[in-house]
C-alpha cells in the first residue's frame, strides 16, 4: 500500500510541476515580447536605403525619416508662428507666435546642416496636410483663429513630442541625437506656451476628434 501511495504522490506532483512551467513559459514569452514593444522607437517612412554608415555613427530609415519630419514642421510652423504675432489678439497668442517663430527658427538651421552633413534629402515644402491646416486657420477669423491655431499646433507639438523620446533614446548617431536634443526642448517649449493661452481643448487632442473650429 505504501509504494502505491509513493507512485501516487509522484505521479500527482510530476503533473503538477509539469502544468506550473507550461503556465510559466507562454507568461515568459508575451512579457519579453511586451517590453521589446515598449522599448522600441516608432520605424517611421522607411526609404528603401537600409542602416548607412557616416562618420557620425550609423544612420538608419528611422534617423532620417525624424530628420525630415524636423524640417517639415518647421516648414508649416515657421509662417503659421507669423500669422500668429500678426492676427492674434490676446497676448498670448501673440507670445506662442514668438516662440514658433524663434525655436523653429534655429531648428531649422540645425535640421539643414545635419542633412548635409549626412547626406539626406530634405523636403521644401510643408506636407498636403500641413498645407490644409495653414490653409484653415488662414481662412478662420477672431477666437475661431485663436482657439484654431491652438488646438492644430499643440495637437501637432504632442504627436512630435512621442517621436523624439524615441529617436533620442535609440538612435546611434551623434548629429542625429544632438537634432533630437534640441527638438525635444523647443517642442517642450511649445507645447508650454501653447497650453499658457488657455485655449487647449484636452479632450480634443485625439487623432479620432476633429481640431476645434
Amino acid at each position: 500500500m505504501a509504494t502505491r501511495y509513493s507512485i501516487a504522490s509522484g505521479v500527482v506532483i510530476t503533473a503538477l510541476a509539469l502544468t506550473l512551467i507550461a503556465l510559466l513559459v507562454p507568461v515568459d514569452k508575451f512579457g519579453s515580447r511586451a517590453t521589446a514593444a515598449v522599448a522600441a522607437p516608432a520605424a517611421g517612412d522607411d526609404d528603401g536605403l537600409g542602416t548607412v554608415s557616416t562618420a557620425y555613427g550609423p544612420l538608419t530609415a528611422a534617423d532620417r525619416d525624424f530628420v525630415r519630419k524636423v524640417r517639415l514642421a518647421g516648414l508649416w510652423e515657421l509662417p503659421a508662428g507669423r500669422q500668429a504675432q500678426q492676427r492674434g489678439t490676446r497676448p498670448a497668442i501673440r507670445t506662442a507666435g514668438d516662440h514658433l517663430v524663434d525655436g523653429h527658427t534655429e531648428l531649422d538651421r540645425q535640421v539643414i546642416q545635419v542633412g548635409q552633413a549626412l547626406g539626406i534629402d530634405l523636403p521644401n515644402q510643408p506636407s498636403a496636410q500641413q498645407q490644409d491646416w495653414l490653409g484653415q486657420m488662414s481662412r478662420a477669423k477672431g477666437d475661431e483663429y485663436e482657439r484654431l491655431f491652438t488646438q492644430l499646433l499643440r495637437r501637432a507639438h504632442g504627436k512630435v513630442f512621442g517621436l523624439l523620446a524615441g529617436i533620442r533614446a535609440q538612435t546611434r548617431n551623434s548629429m542625429v541625437r544632438a537634432l533630437a536634443t534640441s527638438a525635444n526642448a523647443t517642442v517642450l517649449d511649445h507645447i508650454t506656451v501653447l497650453e499658457d493661452t488657455g485655449l487647449v481643448d484636452f479632450d480634443g487632442l485625439s487623432d479620432n476628434v476633429p481640431p476645434t473650429k
